[in-house]
């Protein structure tokens, strides 16, 4: 299966458990795989015959900053199942979200979770 990746898109959104999180808010990282068949894609040069990552980028962006979770494995999974479900394209995806301002104490470069979803899971 062939891949479209995006990888290292900022945001800034509202996500946490915390109080703080909630009101100062906090920059996210998303990274991005998308299995998808691209074989026409690759002979054709015509962009119906891929997923639009522009389009895919507006969405993203759109549920991180318009929405507020307390837990970033619901904003993985809600980016998961829209893009599931707008593109229909997509064979399998791999989102991960990572919190690099998380409110720990201690050195890191973030914090995060990886979903992976396909066409025929829940």
């Amino acid at each position: 299966m062939d891949k479209i990746i995006m990888r290292n898109m900022k945001f800034f959104g509202y996500h946490g458990v915390l109080p703080e999180e909630k009101e100062k808010g906090q920059n996210f990282i998303i990274d991005i795989e998308i299995l998808a068949d691209l074989e026409n894609a690759s002979e054709s040069d015509e962009l119906c015959d891929s997923v639009d990552y522009s389009k895919a980028y507006d969405l993203i962006k759109n549920i991180v900053e318009k929405n507020k979770f307390r837990l970033i494995e619901k904003l993985a999974g809600s980016i998961s199942r829209e893009m599931l479900s707008k593109f229909p394209k997509i064979q399998e995806i791999t989102v991960v979200v990572k919190k690099p301002e998380a409110p720990i104490d201690g050195e890191f470069d973030w914090m995060g979770v990886e979903l992976k979803r396909g066409r025929n899971e829940k």
